[in-house]
Order: structure tokens, then C-alpha cells, then sequence
């Protein structure tokens, strides 16, 4: 489907993003690296243009939703649903949805976790691009994708702003959806 996507600087806004990514030593846990992406979405600038990157990198693929992963895909997806004009389905961690639900449970790179989607709300085979703020060893990523096929909905791209190399997770993504394709703005 094509989209009307604003245009945005390419290579120029990604080396700005990296620039608004703070590392914080030591959380959630110690030994975890964590990637700070609020001062990138507190900069109203970069912000709208990540969002059209994420959205240009994905123009031939059509899609009717953006699925994101709380927390902070829910910041990125809501966007990019408002930029390409579809609806947004959030993956929420376990007992935050009201109603019925599907539930995945995963592991992730300190710990394990269990996330769910609203059963019943979004028509079966709808087409789903999925996003979130950080590809790590990729569990989260690969449990959503498993959740939203599992409510019958096509996953058609997923995309992220950061990777973070040496974990494997696009490889992880790759072993288990060879056909899906994976986008990332800043490695």
C-alpha cells in the first residue's frame, strides 16, 4: 500500500537518534545494559522523525495495524499507526487487559514474562506490522509475534528503533519467521 510519509533526512536523523540513546548502567538489574530512548522521544524533532523512518522503511508492505509492545513500543507503534493512518493493537504484559485475552509466556535476557492481546477485537487476518523500541535477544519479539498469529492476525514486518549486537535476537527472529522481514533504525 503505498502511504503518504513525510520525507525525513535518512542517515542524518539515524546518527541523531544514537546520539539521543543513553546508556544506564546496572537496570533493571545488575549486569544489564539498559538503553534510554526518553530523551529521543522527549525531542519532538527526532521523534517525528523516527517515526518516519520506521514508516518509510515499511511503505511497500501493507499493513491495517501497528502492534507494539509495552512499554515503550506502545510510544513508537501509537505514532507510527497515527503517521500511517491505522489502527493500533497493544501487547500488554500480563493482567494489565481487561476482558478476555490470549496470553504468550517467553524468556527474556534477565528473567521470563508472559504478554497478552484483547481476543475478539481486531477481524481475524487483518495484517499486522509489529514494533518496538529495542531488539535484544529477540524473545519478546519472537512471543508477539507467536500471540498475534495465534489470534489469527498476519504479522507482515516487524521493525525497531535500536539493536543491540552480539545477542542474536534478529537471528532468533530469522530462525523462526525466515519470511518476516525485520527493520531496525540505529544498530
Amino acid at each position: 500500500m503505498a502511504r503518504d510519509i513525510p520525507k525525513s533526512k535518512g542517515k542524518r536523523a539515524k546518527s541523531k537518534f544514537a546520539k539521543l540513546i543513553r546508556d544506564i548502567p546496572d537496570y533493571p538489574k545488575p549486569g544489564i545494559l539498559f538503553k534510554d530512548i526518553t530523551p529521543l522521544l522527549g525531542d519532538a524533532k527526532s521523534f517525528r522523525k523516527m517515526n518516519k523512518q520506521i514508516a518509510k522503511s515499511f511503505e511497500h508492505i501493507d499493513f491495517d495495524y501497528v502492534a507494539g509492545i509495552e512499554a515503550r513500543g506502545f510510544i513508537i507503534a501509537a505514532g507510527l499507526a497515527s503517521l500511517t493512518k491505522t489502527g493500533f493493537i497493544p501487547i500488554r504484559k500480563k493482567g494489565k487487559l481487561p476482558g478476555a485475552t490470549l496470553s504468550q509466556s517467553y524468556d527474556l535476557e534477565y528473567g521470563t514474562d508472559t504478554l497478552e492481546i484483547h481476543t475478539g477485537l481486531i477481524p481475524p487476518n487483518s495484517k499486522v506490522l509489529l514494533v518496538d523500541d529495542v531488539l535484544a535477544t529477540g524473545g519478546t519479539a519472537v512471543a508477539s509475534i507467536n500471540l498475534l498469529k495465534r489470534a489469527n492476525l498476519e504479522v507482515v514486518g516487524i521493525g525497531f528503533l535500536l539493536e543491540i549486537d552480539g545477542l542474536s535476537g534478529r537471528l532468533k527472529i530469522e530462525n523462526s519467521f525466515p519470511k518476516l522481514e525485520v527493520k531496525v533504525l540505529v544498530q
